[in-house]
């Protein structure tokens, strides 16, 4: 049999220098061989031309002001967090303060047993999850209604500026440094709950991105002035979930809006760590003062 000779003239395949091809990316020009060939609009393109242009699509998607995503629902996050907090609200109603007593925030305290071995609930005896958990409970109807107002009209706003991963760590991280602020301040025996202090959080946030964006800032001011004033002359409510919810959720909203875009991400994510580390070492120092 005669032994066939390559054609002249036939570029080879960039990918695959041992095959002869005709073809060539219709982006760069480079030849390719079938095993390359992605089929486009008008011929073929090669396999990195093709994931290179998926790249900078996605990065040409609309972005937020935060770099989160432009979603077709901007308030599908509030209204999980709302529906979450009227199904938890209807299971105190059903089983009292039983749940209450399990869920509610409380950093050291006696809960039945006798006087020689008392059983011991709270932050400081392991029960870190009520740091949290608090901040979905309520009991008396005018409590969620509150709560659920200020939700309803700040979380939108800011779950469209943020976006939905970046409002989730606001609200989260606001009503985490609610509850460690009342961790450290609040009588170790006080039991305390509600979604103040992620509230508050958001309302620091509305107040930075108002700055950001350079809005009258005078309304949200206002509004500010008017809930610290119910929070420190009204009796029974405890003022450092409030407090430490404004801090926090100023802080990492500041963090999100303001970061340079060349490094958005990184910054957004160094400042939510560094938040949640002081959350931490804060519980931990009042946790050894409790209990060491």
């Amino acid at each position: 049999m005669a032994q066939q000779h390559p054609q002249p003239g036939l570029a080879r395949c960039y990918q695959h220098q041992e095959r002869e091809t005709g073809v060539r990316c219709t982006r760069c020009d480079r030849p390719i061989c079938p095993a390359c060939m992605v089929p486009a609009s008008v011929g073929y393109q090669c396999r990195q031309c093709v994931r290179g242009a998926a790249v900078a699509s996605r990065a040409a998607r609309p972005r937020t002001l935060a770099g989160g995503r432009v979603t077709a629902d901007s308030g599908l996050v509030t209204k999980v967090l709302l529906a979450l907090n009227a199904v938890v609200f209807l299971a105190v109603l059903a089983r009292g303060d039983e749940l209450v007593v399990d869920l509610g925030m409380v950093g050291h305290a006696a809960d039945g047993g006798t006087i020689f071995a008392p059983h011991w609930i709270g932050v400081a005896d392991g029960e870190w999850y009520r740091l949290l958990t608090s901040a979905f409970l309520h009991q008396e109807v005018w409590h969620i209604g509150f709560n659920m107002l200020g939700l309803w009209l700040l979380g939108p706003q800011l779950e469209s500026a943020l976006g939905r991963v970046r409002f989730v760590a606001l609200y989260l991280l606001s009503a985490l440094g609610g509850s460690t602020l009342s961790y450290l301040l609040a009588d170790e025996r006080q039991l305390s709950l509600g979604a103040s202090g992620a509230i508050f959080g958001l309302f620091g946030a509305t107040a930075v991105l108002a700055r950001r964006l350079d809005y009258d800032m005078r309304p949200i001011l206002l509004l500010l002035a008017i809930n610290l004033v119910i929070t420190f002359t009204w009796s029974g409510i405890a003022w450092q979930a409030h407090i430490g919810g404004l801090v926090v959720g100023s802080v990492v909203a500041a963090g999100m809006v303001w970061a340079p875009r060349r490094t958005r991400l990184p910054i957004q994510m160094a400042v939510c760590a560094l938040v949640a580390l002081a959350i931490l070492v804060a519980c931990l120092v009042r946790t050894n003062q409790l209990v060491g």
